[in-house]
């Protein structure tokens, strides 16, 4: 694995931010963080580059501790941070510049080239851009670095939805490349939508690991029955979950092939039936309710 963490911690004299948190990241594998405020996301990823001292445990970057050996592991990441510092009186181009001058490694054309697929306007001095325009540059800069880890704090923050598309599609370019994302974000439908594996973490806690081509084949079959449900079939013991049953209103969970299950539904005396994927946004419920709100996790 390229990213190891052994049972990382970090407490402050107010309480603990990172508890006990072990976790693995494959090469070229897009892995996602989830959570609200608070839940250890940023602790985590700040940990992992070095820029704090756990209190308890350790963390690995391609065989590098990220705590004895930062500016080593630094030099295999390229880090953007929730709200990235920019030098205010710089031209929007002259700071790509120096980012790449800087890191050595990096294609200033290739940096030049992401800018402009975001839409930024490089002409402006960073202290007239936007928050959106900031981020857009912190983007260009982190993702034109030759490195073999992105590690990404809610990249797509500030944008609108057409630019979100874009930096997806980029992730998923670093990735085709042989690149290892690390994703954290809010927003649930662009964690689903690009991540091989999803970890949720709960005030400083990883309580759930997620991959997410397991859950698409998961599905939820929502029900209204005119009499009451009949015991399951002994075949379909273990393939299905009901996991509701309330005044002949149904809802079934299955991980399985759904023909065979179709198949005993339609044995049934239905009124309506309705049948979709679980989603993301099921999983994370379990252990933040009431916790997403439309497409993105409440802050």
């Amino acid at each position: 694995m390229i990213v190891e963490t052994c049972s990382l911690t970090k407490r402050y004299a107010t309480g603990t931010a990172l508890a006990d948190c072990s976790l693995g990241v494959d090469r070229g594998e897009v892995f996602g963080l989830l959570g609200p405020n608070g839940a250890g996301k940023t602790t985590l990823l700040r940990l992992l580059v070095g820029y704090l001292k756990p209190t308890a445990g350790w963390a690995k970057i391609s065989g590098h501790d990220c705590q004895r050996d930062s500016l080593a592991v630094r030099r295999h990441v390229a880090y953007l941070p929730a709200e990235a510092a920019m030098f205010p009186q710089m031209r929007g181009r002259d700071a790509l510049q120096f980012f790449t001058q800087i890191r050595g490694s990096q294609n200033v054309e290739l940096a030049l080239s992401i800018a402009e697929r975001l839409d930024l306007d490089l002409s402006r001095r960073v202290s007239f851009m936007s928050t959106g325009m900031k981020h857009k540059l912190a983007l260009a800069a982190t993702l034109s670095a030759d490195v073999p880890i992105y590690i990404l704090d809610e990249p797509t923050a500030n944008l609108d939805p057409t630019v979100r598309a874009a930096v997806l599609t980029l992730v998923r370019e670093a990735q085709a490349a042989g690149k290892t994302i690390i994703f954290s974000s809010h927003i649930l439908p662009e964690v689903e939508e690009v991540c091989n594996r999803v970890v949720i973490l709960r005030a400083g806690q990883l309580v759930h690991t997620q991959c997410m081509n397991e859950l698409r084949q998961q599905h939820r079959i929502a029900a209204r029955l005119t009499a009451p449900l009949p015991t399951i079939p002994a075949e379909l013991n273990g393939q299905v979950t009901v996991v509701a049953n309330a005044d002949q209103q149904v809802v079934w969970e299955t991980g399985n092939d759904l023909p065979p299950l179709l198949h005993w539904l339609a044995t049934l005396p239905l009124a309506d039936m309705r049948i979709e994927p679980v989603g993301l946004r099921a999983i994370y419920e379990r252990f933040h309710a009431g916790k997403a709100n439309g497409d993105e996790v409440s802050q």
